[in-house]
């Protein structure tokens, strides 16, 4: 009889650990899609700032109608990525950067938009979004880490794989003009 109840209460303790266990699991795997969230909620300010920006532009680059296509393509194209995965995303906004980017630098061109106070308002917001933008990623890639270290080690990682627990994708700078620093004039 005091068999069968060490065989329970090793049983229990089991499921117990094995409840611990997967709660944590599915806890960490929330903080990710929160993290994505967030991404996604500055994507949309930056989303939504860059028609402004290209529109108090235009009346003063005309001749630079390239580089104001290209805004508004990566644009568009980036907001076509909402659904794929963190690699595809990552490009795709990579692309975006390295487009406001290269605006930003013709900008420096052209004295009276320089001086232009919806332009510097817009430019300071773009700036104060890309700075949250690149808390937002870092915030993600912490938890996707946090997350894919317990769906690793042992014990979970038997936990991960009953349960069809997935590694999570981290949100990575694949263009080159992303990696360099930013070129910044004061004149």
């Amino acid at each position: 009889m005091l068999g069968l109840w060490i065989a329970l209460g090793v049983l229990a303790v089991l499921v117990i650990a094995l409840i611990a266990v997967y709660n944590g699991l599915v806890r960490l795997r929330n903080e990710v899609k929160n993290a994505w969230a967030q991404i996604d909620v500055q994507l949309k300010r930056r989303y939504d700032l860059i028609p402004n920006l290209v529109e108090t532009v235009k009346g003063y680059m005309k001749h630079e109608r390239e580089t104001l296509e290209a805004v508004t393509n990566a644009r568009t194209i980036a907001q076509k990525m909402v659904d794929a995965g963190a690699q595809a995303r990552g490009k795709a906004e990579g692309e975006l950067t390295s487009a406001l980017m290269r605006l930003l630098a013709v900008a420096e061109a052209y004295p009276d938009l320089k001086a232009n106070q919806n332009f510097l308002a817009l430019q300071e917001e773009l700036t104060s979004t890309e700075n949250k933008i690149s808390f937002s990623r870092q915030f993600y890639n912490d938890s996707v880490l946090r997350y894919n270290n317990q769906t690793q080690v042992f014990p979970s990682n038997i936990v991960a794989g009953m349960f069809g627990f997935k590694d999570g994708e981290f949100f990575e700078v694949t263009t080159a003009t992303e990696r360099e620093a930013p070129k910044v004039s004061f004149s």
